[in-house]
């Protein structure tokens, strides 16, 4: 008998302790976000690492030297960088960036990308928006002037046309 009542006040006791962080939590002010509402407003904290772009001085030139530093230390090998050998007005063979491209589906935002360049080429921005249809306009293409822009994926072969007019059956 004594366990019996040892447990009915037992278990009175924790649904008021339950009813209690219930009760708090009901009148607490709410910290929901309206996410597509206060698009303007929303901001990421100054470590987020939402987009990679190059670090672009005041001639909008970039300080990429095409190193490929980035390329080595990206752990699924989201990055890569194309370059190629061009001859100098002095006679000296010199690395151009060709392209850079970016995977944003294979990229974990490990931030070795950054933290390796040596010339401080690149940096992370926040934004934050990439949800599409398409996985393939996730592959970006960094430019010196402007934010990265979806690589232009080859066109889709025409299907060929067969000439089996007869069905066999």
């Amino acid at each position: 008998m004594k366990t019996y009542f040892k447990n009915l006040f037992s278990g009175i006791w924790n649904l008021l302790q339950g009813m209690r962080i219930t009760m708090r939590n009901a009148i607490r002010k709410n910290v929901t976000e309206c996410y597509p509402e206060d698009r303007e407003t929303a901001r990421q904290f100054e470590r987020f690492r939402g987009e990679l772009i190059f670090d672009i001085n005041e001639n909008n030139e970039h300080k990429c030297i095409a190193c490929g530093l980035c390329q080595m230390n990206c752990p699924n090998q989201s990055l890569q960088v194309v370059s190629k050998m061009v001859e100098t007005e002095d006679g000296k063979k010199k690395k151009v960036l060709e392209a850079y491209n970016w995977d944003l589906s294979s990229c974990t935002f490990c931030g070795l990308c950054t933290s390796s360049c040596a010339p401080k080429a690149i940096k992370w921005t926040n934004f934050f928006e990439h949800a599409v249809f398409d996985k393939s306009k996730l592959v970006k293409e960094l430019k010196g002037d402007s934010k990265p822009v979806e690589k232009k994926a080859a066109p889709a072969p025409a299907p060929k046309k067969s000439d089996d007019s007869q069905v066999q059956q």
